[in-house]
């Protein structure tokens, strides 16, 4: 089983990604609201963490619902939807019964993303949606230094997988957690190997993108 890391740093996060790191959430939101679209039905938030996004799910008219191994982001996460504590590449959700699923920010924190992916395509019905958006994988991860974001600095690494608690902020949360890095080829074929097909990208961010959304439906009638 996945060691639930978050747990010791349940209260710091909450604190973190609704105050310091507020204009990131924002940032983070805008761009999901622009992939999922609106809709209705339930739609899954892996990784859901404190439930930071269920707001943004539940405006665009879906039911949210959410999947943690941390209890200790449950705490939070259980007052602004309903939740389940579970592993992400194994999730406790049944087959072709979701109408949408997203994950958002999580990638680096699980060692198989694709694992991730093809069990969410699982739980989507035909014509699902599913929705990422992460940590641009070309631009972010222990191999960039991004103190100045008018001269991102890329030293090597950038094929290195293995969790690493190295960034350029020692303030932020992959310092404390780590982060398990996937460079853009696997993501993207992450999607692919799972049965799911493309139909948005989004690159957004200050200058050199920081952050990479993807939309891809299960193929089937909706």
């Amino acid at each position: 089983m996945t060691v639930a890391r978050y747990d010791q740093y349940a209260d710091w996060y909450e604190d973190y990604v609704n105050d310091r790191a507020g204009g990131n959430t924002d940032h983070t939101r805008a761009i999901l609201e622009r992939l999922l679209q609106t809709g209705h039905g339930r739609c899954l938030d892996v990784c859901c963490g404190t439930g930071t996004y269920a707001s943004a799910i539940a405006d665009l008219g879906w039911a949210p619902i959410g999947v943690d191994i941390s209890r200790g982001q449950l705490r939070y996460a259980r007052q602004r939807l309903p939740v389940a504590c579970g592993e992400a590449e194994a999730l406790p959700i049944a087959n072709d019964s979701l109408d949408a699923a997203v994950c958002i920010r999580c990638h680096t924190d699980v060692p198989d993303y694709a694992a991730v992916v093809r069990d969410v395509a699982r739980t989507l019905k035909p014509g699902g949606r599913f929705v990422h958006v992460g940590l641009h994988p070309c631009f972010c991860g222990a191999f960039a230094d991004r103190s100045d974001l008018q001269r991102i600095v890329l030293g090597p690494g950038y094929r290195d997988t293995s969790l690493s608690f190295e960034a350029w902020s020692p303030h932020g949360v992959r310092a404390r957690v780590g982060a398990w890095h996937l460079p853009l080829a696997g993501l993207v074929r992450a999607v692919v190997d799972a049965g799911l097909m493309f139909t948005d990208i989004v690159e957004d961010g200050p200058e050199t993108p920081d952050l990479l959304g993807l939309a891809a439906v299960k193929p089937g009638p909706a």
